[in-house]
């Protein structure tokens, strides 16, 4: 129905009942997705995951293991060498004082005692002692054999020697030299020196 009214005597637009208008519904296929929840992890990816965590923590140990291992062995070394020194300056202290003969007395006695301070980890003289003896990572003194050893404690890159135990076995050995020369042949052996060295070969990488 169309109203007319007059307002102080002006003419009003006319005015209708708004038509109604239907509203838009929405499409099957945006309802559906806006109602989807969200896709989370799969139990394959999340294996996946663990696996490379896995992978990732395994590389990570076997690095460290490897770093432990070798700073383990460059601190053998060092006392090693130390002893090496220690052992030329008692064999110039005996040639210096003109008694070679008692050059030999160095391979019976324990290097250590040669040392301004003994290492930490020394435990001391033990006969006929086996790896189990001590704790591993220590040196001990053979007074069977008179070899200074050093029980390996980290030994996942170590190779042992012939006798397949965790430890590397050291003594002096003192260096003679023979001419040549065959007007020499009956003179004696000249001594040229002394090492202190493993008693068989090892690897350690």
């Amino acid at each position: 129905m169309i109203q007319r009214a007059e307002v102080r005597g002006l003419r009003t637009e006319e005015r209708g009942t708004p038509p109604i208008l239907p509203l838009p519904l929405p499409s099957p296929q945006s309802s559906v997705l806006s109602h989807q929840p969200s896709k989370g992890f799969t139990l394959i990816e999340l294996i996946v995951v663990i696996i490379i965590v896995v992978v990732m923590m395994g590389v990570f140990l076997e690095r460290m293991l490897y770093y432990v291992e070798q700073a383990e062995k460059t601190a053998m070394v060092e006392v090693a060498n130390a002893i090496q020194s220690a052992l030329v300056m008692q064999y110039g202290q005996i040639l210096t004082r003109g008694q070679a003969s008692d050059v030999p007395l160095l391979t019976q006695d324990n290097p250590m005692n040669w040392l301004q301070k003994k290492p930490r980890n020394y435990a001391g003289e033990f006969f006929d002692p086996t790896p189990l003896t001590v704790e591993s990572g220590n040196w001990i003194f053979d007074l069977k054999t008179r070899d200074l050893i050093y029980v390996v404690r980290n030994a996942h890159y170590f190779k042992p020697g012939k006798d397949g135990k965790k430890w590397i076995r050291f003594h002096v050995v003192i260096s003679y030299e023979v001419s040549s020369l065959p007007s020499m042949q009956n003179t004696p052996a000249t001594l040229t020196g002394t090492l202190f060295e493993p008693v068989e070969p090892y690897s350690w990488f």
